[in-house]
């Protein structure tokens, strides 16, 4: 599992023109899953990202996380995050999860962040979405569900 988690003042997502979520201050994840990836996976990279510290305090230190500062969380699922480009410049999707299996995932992760109490916000799944994103920072974190286990 693979998320880039970028602080935001304002963003939203569109389908067909129609704006199908948007926060006003918080985070912006984009969301890619892998053939390996698991319940727990989900588990700590949502815990992970709603502790995660990347919000300024009263001391303009980066020291505060989306449950301290009562932001949103704008979730976005997407597979080119396992995009392989080794060989050629054409990249290969063959190590992202399988639509039908990522689209459970997808919502698993969404629901585990809404445990939480923060509101969550979503695209649609497969869609071709238009995403606004105003990255304030910026700030801009890669976590890998791996690296959490090494």
């Amino acid at each position: 599992m693979k998320l880039i988690v970028q602080r935001s003042k304002q963003s939203s997502v569109s389908v067909k023109q129609k704006t199908v979520g948007k926060i006003n201050f918080g985070l912006v994840v984009l969301v890619g899953f892998t053939h390996t990836d698991t319940l727990n996976d989900i588990k700590s990279l949502a815990k992970k990202v709603v502790n995660l510290r990347i919000f300024d305090d009263e001391n303009h230190i980066m020291n505060k996380s989306i449950l301290d500062v009562n932001g949103s969380i704008l979730s976005i699922s997407q597979f080119t995050l396992y995009a392989d480009t080794k060989k050629g410049n054409r990249p290969s999707y063959i190590n992202s999860m399988k639509a039908s299996e990522a689209s459970k995932m997808y919502d698993l992760f969404n629901e585990e962040l809404r445990k939480y109490d923060v509101e969550v916000q979503t695209g649609i799944f497969q869609a071709d979405m238009l995403v606004n994103i105003t990255n304030d920072g910026p700030v801009t974190i890669i976590l890998e569900s791996r690296e959490l286990h090494d």
